[in-house]
């Protein structure tokens, strides 16, 4: 069902135009964002309740996060006083240098991968792959779109474009012993059949983190599969990635956000495996002989700099707003053609990847305020990406820093004379009335087609006559003038 040319190699407009055309595509992703919010709004039947919980979320991640340098610094010194190793790595190409380098001082050949999402973007499988190293992925739906050659869709569940029919074909194409099924519990089985003997076999064991705490120097791991405990548990070494922003101060901190969590990204009041990780094995325990932190910036410590931005760091991946946002539901992720797509992506991804390269998306928003609406920790999203399109369009005073990497990158010319045009015209009564004469006047000679505007809306035409003018001719038919 996914188009098989690669995602970078198409424009924005042209994923966008690919996925509105696939009808399938539209009708699954609407019927499960349908799903997704039946179930969360079925976990919170208390209205008063929700927006108490929300509140006491929100004001647990921004006071970790106007305490970020110190609590970085705390965790790290709780970690390696627990056993834990700490890596700092600034870009992707750094974390996965780490991880490559820890692969070879332990010769390992292969790894099991639970759910990370940073390791997506870094693009981790695919260095690993060229060094000599195979990354095979546990979780279920990242398994299916490793034997897809396919980029998650959603952050929480990746695979939620796929259909049954295709998950079947694609087993039957490329795991072994497997027969073609549409049954899910016997994909399931084929599946796990096939992921025991990788973990089985697997040198090194990788997952993401959910939330990390200073407090303790404890690494906290939420899913439903188990794979992230197998993961965590069966290799002799673990390694989990990270972006620098998931830190939280105290262990009591850690209940409200996974109830927010859980009950917003699946409609679940907690998930089935909650893992808390804060030393390697000790006597007489299972797990790792060794675990290793990366810490991840590429590009966080930009919003962090700005107050208003560094509200899009509090988030912590639910994907409520994705699965509220009704552009999303009709486009699935693949249209915005980045690891976090959705409205969390439309103002996260231009910090990690530049506005150079991401400049369409803070405007992939019809601003409804939906996803403003649900966020389980209060990110004013809307505000952030009106931000950001202003961010995009604006040039720099003389001496002025850069709120974020390519900034003005919609910045024309042409445009910022077009709207000081229209700033004067309007401000101008003498202008004006010569415009709108003008334009009725010439109505005929407007254009059929107008670039980006014709494409979905009929060309406006002006009237024959203003609304200035119909006033004063009712007004004198009246006898009023």
């Amino acid at each position: 069902m996914a188009d098989t040319i690669p995602i970078k190699e198409l424009s924005f407009d042209e994923r966008v135009e690919r996925d509105l055309n696939n009808p399938l595509l539209r009708t699954n992703f609407r019927e499960a964002m349908d799903f997704l919010m039946d179930k969360r709004s079925g976990q919170f039947p208390d209205y008063d309740q929700l927006q108490e919980l929300r509140d006491l979320g929100a004001s647990i991640r921004r006071r970790a996060l106007s305490k970020l340098p110190d609590l970085l610094e705390a965790l790290e010194e709780k970690l390696r006083a627990n056993g834990i190793r700490v890596h700092w790595a600034e870009t992707p190409e750094q974390a996965n240098q780490i991880v490559l380098d820890i692969a070879r001082h332990h010769n390992a050949r292969t790894m099991i991968k639970g759910k990370s999402m940073v390791s997506e973007e870094t693009e981790l499988n695919e260095f690993l792959e060229h060094a000599g190293i195979t990354a095979v992925e546990a979780d279920m739906g990242e398994y299916i779109l490793q034997l897809a050659h396919e980029k998650p869709s959603h952050i929480v569940m990746p695979a939620i474009h796929k259909t049954k029919e295709d998950i079947a074909r694609l087993f039957a194409e490329e795991v072994p012993d497997c027969d073609y099924t549409e049954d899910v519990d016997e994909l399931i089985q084929a599946a796990r059949k096939e992921l025991r003997k990788r973990f089985h076999d697997a040198d090194i064991g990788l997952t993401g983190v959910n939330f990390m705490v200073a407090e303790t120097g404890t690494l906290v791991l939420v899913e439903n599969e188990g794979n992230g405990r197998m993961a965590t548990t069966v290799p002799k070494v673990h390694i989990a990635m990270t972006g620098i922003e998931k830190v939280i101060e105290r262990l009591d901190d850690l209940p409200p956000l996974l109830t927010l969590l859980t009950n917003s990204a699946t409609g679940q009041p907690i998930t089935t495996y909650v893992n808390m990780i804060s030393s390697p094995r000790k006597e007489g325990e299972d797990g790792p002989e060794e675990v290793h932190l990366v810490l991840l910036d590429n590009g966080r410590t930009i919003p962090y700099a700005d107050e208003e931005m560094r509200q899009t760091l509090q988030c912590i991946r639910c994907a409520a707003c994705m699965n509220h946002c009704p552009v999303y539901t009709r486009l699935g992720g693949h249209a915005y053609g980045t690891t976090y797509p959705g409205p969390i992506g439309s103002i996260l991804s231009p910090h990690l990847l530049g506005l150079e390269d991401t400049k369409d998306l803070p405007s992939a928003s019809s601003l409804c305020g939906a996803c403003g609406e649900v966020c389980p920790v209060r990110i004013p999203i809307p505000d952030l990406l009106r931000r950001l399109r202003h961010e995009g369009v604006r040039k720099l005073h003389k001496g002025e820093a850069p709120v974020i990497r390519g900034h003005g990158a919609k910045y024309t010319h042409t445009e910022k004379v077009s709207w000081l045009s229209w700033s004067k015209l309007y401000s101008s009564p003498a202008l004006y009335r010569t415009f709108a004469l003008s334009a009725t006047l010439l109505r005929g000679l407007s254009p059929s087609k107008m670039k980006g505007w014709t494409d979905y809306r009929t060309a406006p035409k002006p009237a024959r006559q203003s609304l200035h003018t119909l006033i004063k001719q009712h007004r004198k038919e009246e006898g009023k003038v």
